[in-house]
C-alpha cells in the first residue's frame, strides 16, 4: 500500500506504538481474542513501514497466536498438553479472588474453564488489575501432579504473566509530544484511523460523531446516549478497542453487577471500568425497581450507597440502540429517546442527565470503504492515554474565551463544559497546549447541539421547564452571539426557529408582473470602509433598487435606528439567498434596512421570524397587495411569526381561520418599530 503524509509523521515520531489497521482485521476473527489483543502483538511484530518486516512479523503473530488462543472444544487438550509437558503458554483473560477458607488467591481462566488456579501474592500485588475484573496476558499455567493427589489440590498453578496491556506511567508524554508534529486537521485524521475508520471518505458530521465517541473515555462520569440505524458499529469501540470498557448486552442489569453488591461488598462495574456501555438499550432492564433511581442519582453525582456508606467511581454510562424507524418517522410518532426502555423514556430527569445525544444517523454504516488500512495508534497504548487524560481538565482553556447565553441551565452548563473538555482533551493530549479559538469554538458548537438535543426531547415530552432551547454562545468579549441547532429539527423546506446571525434576515418577496412571491434569506456583514456592495452576481435590478432605498433610510434616520453608530463609516456586503423559484427579489427594503441595522448592532433576529414590505426614499412603508399570500406562504415555510406593515391588517379578512391559527401575524408602523420588533429582547 501507499504510505501517505499522516503514515509518514506517524512513523517518525510514534514508531512502536502504531500498527496497520487492516492487518489487525485480517486477525480478529481468526482467533477469540478482542482486537486490542491482536493489535498489541502486531504492534510488537509488525510496526516497520517495510514490506519484508511486515510479512516476518505476520507469519510470527499467526504462530503465536495459533498455539496459544484456546478456540471451543480446545480446552481439554490444552489441559493434557499442561499434564504432559508440566507447563502451557496460553493468551486469555485471567482474573483473580482471595479464597478466605484457605487464605490464599485463586485465579480463573475462562477459556479452559478452570476457576481455581494457584497464583502467588507477588503476582496478585504486581498486577493489581487482577482483582478488578481482569485484563488479557500471556499466561504461563503449570500443571503439579503431586498436588493433584491431595484431597481438594490444586494441580493448576499461574507461573509467569505478561499483561498484554501497557503498564508505562509516560505514555500520555509520548502521546503530546507527537501531537505537536501534528496539524489538528492530520490529528483528527490520525484519531480516526486509530479507531480503525479512513476519513478520506467521511463528510465533518460523521467524523464529529467518531469524535464524540470517544469523550466518554477520556472525561470521568459523562453520560451520553446513541440511538441510530443498525450496523454503523455503535458498540464496537466500547467492545474491542479498550480493555477500560465494558459491554453490558440487552437482558437484566443487576444493581449488585452495575453498583455494588450488599452481602459481600464488592463493586460493580462503574467502579471497575471507565466506561459501560448498555447495547441495545431497548432490552435492558434492572432487577430491582429502584434500580433506575440508583443509576439517576450515579448519573448525576457519580456517587452511590451501601447501607450508610457513600461510595464514589468515576466510570461513565453509555446508552446504545437502534431506531426501527428513520428519524423524521421517529420524530413524528413520539420523540429521540422513544427507543430507551419504558421506565426510561419519559422520565425528563432521567434525561437531564445525559451529557450528550449522539446522532447515529450521521453515521454511515460499516462497510468496507470505511475501514483504514493505514497506520494507527495500537489500541492498548490508545485506551491507556484515554484512561490517564481523565484525570485531567481543558475547562482552563476556554475560561474568559466563551460565554453561554441564558437559555443555558446549570445542567446544560455542565454537561457542555464536560463535552467540551472532553472533546479538547482528544484534540490536544498535553495539557499546556495552546488552544487555538476555532478549536475551541468547534468543540463549543458540538458540545451544545449534542446537549440541545436531549433537551429538545425533554420539550417534546411537555415539561414547560424545557421549553427555551435556544442554545447560543459569545466568543471573547467582543463578539458576536452565535445560536447552535439540531439539523433533524428543520427540514430542507423549513426557516426553522432558532435565530439567525446578526445580519441575517427571513422575508418573502411579493412578486410582480413578471414573478411570483418567494421567500429570501438577507446576509449582511459589516466592517470599515462606507457604501453597500451587493456580491450577487448578477445583481438583480429589483433588489439593487430596494436596497438604495434600504441603505438612504439607514443614513438618513441613523439616530433614531442604530444611535451613536455612524453607518457611513461601515462597509456593508449584502447577499441574496433564493429558496424558490423567484430570483429578483422585490419589494423587500424593510428586511434588508433590518439586516444591515443588526449587522451593526451585533443583534440577532428572532428566530422563525419573517420580515416583509418596502420602504420608500421618503421613508414611508409601501402597500402590500398581496398579504393573504405572503402569510400562506410562511406558514408553508415553517415560520412562527410574520412581521407585517399595519396597513395590510384589513387585507387580512380574507385570510382562513386556519391559516391564521397557525401563526403569529404582528404588524409595524415605521422602520424603526419594524426594527425593535424584529430583534430579540
Amino acid at each position: 500500500m501507499n504510505f501517505d503524509r499522516i503514515d509518514e509523521i506517524a512513523a517518525s515520531v510514534l514508531d512502536g506504538y502504531l500498527v496497520k489497521k487492516d492487518l489487525v482485521r485480517t486477525f480478529s476473527r481468526q482467533f477469540p481474542v478482542p482486537t486490542y489483543v491482536v493489535e498489541f502483538m502486531l504492534g510488537r511484530y509488525c510496526a516497520s513501514t517495510n514490506e519484508d518486516e511486515i510479512q516476518e512479523g505476520i507469519e510470527i503473530v499467526q504462530k503465536q497466536l495459533k498455539s496459544k488462543t484456546v478456540k471451543a472444544g480446545e480446552q481439554e487438550l490444552f489441559k493434557a498438553r499442561a499434564r504432559e509437558q508440566g507447563e502451557v503458554r496460553i493468551i486469555d483473560i485471567i482474573n483473580a479472588r482471595l479464597d478466605e477458607k484457605s487464605d490464599s488467591y485463586v485465579a480463573t481462566l475462562p477459556s479452559l474453564q478452570l476457576k481455581d488456579i494457584r497464583i502467588s501474592p507477588e503476582l496478585v500485588s504486581e498486577h493489581e488489575r487482577i482483582l478488578t475484573g481482569g485484563f488479557y496476558a500471556e499466561v504461563s499455567l503449570a500443571y503439579d501432579a503431586t498436588i493433584a493427589q491431595e484431597n481438594r489440590g490444586r494441580p493448576f498453578g499461574i507461573e509467569s504473566i505478561r499483561a498484554i496491556q501497557l503498564s508505562q506511567k509516560n505514555v500520555l508524554d509520548v502521546l503530546a509530544d507527537a501531537r505537536k508534529e501534528f496539524t489538528t486537521k492530520d490529528w483528527k485524521d490520525f484519531l480516526l484511523r486509530s479507531i480503525g475508520i479512513e476519513p478520506s471518505g467521511l463528510n465533518d458530521r460523521a467524523k464529529d460523531a467518531f469524535f464524540l465517541r470517544m469523550v466518554p473515555f477520556v472525561e470521568r462520569n459523562y453520560n451520553l446516549v446513541e440511538l441510530g440505524p443498525r450496523g454503523t458499529g455503535k458498540s464496537h469501540l466500547f467492545q474491542q478497542v479498550s480493555p477500560y470498557a465494558h459491554l453490558v448486552s440487552g437482558g437484566k442489569a443487576t444493581v449488585a453487577k452495575m453498583f455494588v453488591d450488599n452481602n459481600s461488598g464488592r463493586r460493580g462495574l462503574v467502579c471497575q471500568y471507565d466506561v459501560v456501555c448498555f447495547d441495545e438499550i431497548s432490552g435492558i432492564s434492572f432487577d430491582k425497581k429502584d434500580g433506575i433511581n440508583i443509576m439517576k442519582g450515579y448519573m448525576e453525582s457519580g456517587e452511590f450507597s451501601r447501607g450508610k456508606e457513600s461510595i464514589r467511581a468515576d466510570g461513565s454510562i453509555v446508552m446504545v440502540g437502534n431506531f426501527d424507524v428513520d428519524v423524521e418517522h421517529q420524530q413524528r410518532i413520539g420523540h429521540l429517546l422513544g427507543p430507551l426502555p419504558p421506565e426510561m423514556r419519559d422520565d425528563t430527569a432521567l434525561m437531564d442527565r445525559i451529557h450528550a445525544y449522539l446522532p447515529g444517523w450521521d453515521v454511515p454504516k460499516i462497510g468496507k470503504e470505511i475501514l483504514t488500512d493505514h497506520f494507527g495508534l495500537v489500541s492498548d497504548f490508545l485506551s491507556e492515554c484515554m484512561s490517564q487524560l481523565r484525570l485531567q481538565s481543558r475547562l482552563s482553556a476556554i475560561q474568559g474565551r466563551v460565554h453561554f447565553g441564558g437559555a443555558l441551565s446549570g445542567r446544560d452548563t455542565n454537561a457542555v463544559n464536560k463535552t467540551v473538555s472532553g472533546l479538547l482533551k482528544l484534540l490536544y493530549p498535553g495539557d499546556e497546549s495552546e488552544i487555538p479559538d476555532e478549536d475551541i469554538e468547534w468543540s463549543v458548537r458540538l458540545a451544545m447541539e449534542s446537549r440541545r438535543r436531549v433537551k429538545e426531547q425533554q420539550k417534546r415530552i411537555g415539561a414547560a421547564e424545557f421549553r427555551n432551547t435556544h442554545f447560543s454562545y459569545i466568543m471573547g468579549t467582543e463578539g458576536i452571539e452565535k445560536y447552535v441547532s439540531t439539523p433533524e429539527l428543520q427540514s430542507e423546506n423549513s426557516i426553522g426557529i432558532d435565530p439567525l446571525e446578526p445580519g441575517q434576515v427571513w422575508t418573502i418577496s411579493p412578486g410582480g408582473f413578471d414573478e411570483h412571491p418567494g421567500l429570501f434569506r438577507i446576509e449582511a456583514t459589516e466592517g470599515p470602509g462606507n457604501g453597500v456592495k451587493i456580491l450577487n452576481k448578477p445583481v438583480p435590478a429589483a433588489f439593487k433598487e430596494s436596497v438604495s432605498y434600504a441603505e438612504q433610510n439607514l443614513y438618513s434616520k441613523s439616530k433614531l435606528l442604530v444611535g451613536d453608530k455612524d453607518p457611513r463609516s461601515h462597509e456593508f456586503a449584502l447577499q441574496l439567498r433564493a429558496f424558490d423559484s423567484a430570483k429578483n427579489g422585490a419589494k423587500i427594503g424593510i428586511g434588508v434596512l433590518i439586516a444591515l441595522c443588526t449587522a451593526m448592532l451585533k443583534k440577532s433576529v428572532r428566530g422563525g421570524l419573517i420580515v416583509v414590505g418596502e420602504v420608500n426614499l421618503g421613508g414611508s412603508i409601501d402597500i402590500v397587495h398581496n398579504p393573504v399570500t405572503l402569510v400562506e406562504i410562511a406558514v408553508e415555510k415553517g415560520a412562527t411569526s410574520i412581521l407585517m406593515p399595519v396597513s395590510c391588517r384589513r387585507q387580512l379578512f380574507d385570510l382562513s381561520d386556519e391559516m391564521a391559527t397557525k401563526i403569529d401575524i404582528q404588524f409595524y408602523l415605521d422602520s424603526r418599530d419594524a426594527l425593535i420588533k424584529s430583534i430579540i429582547e
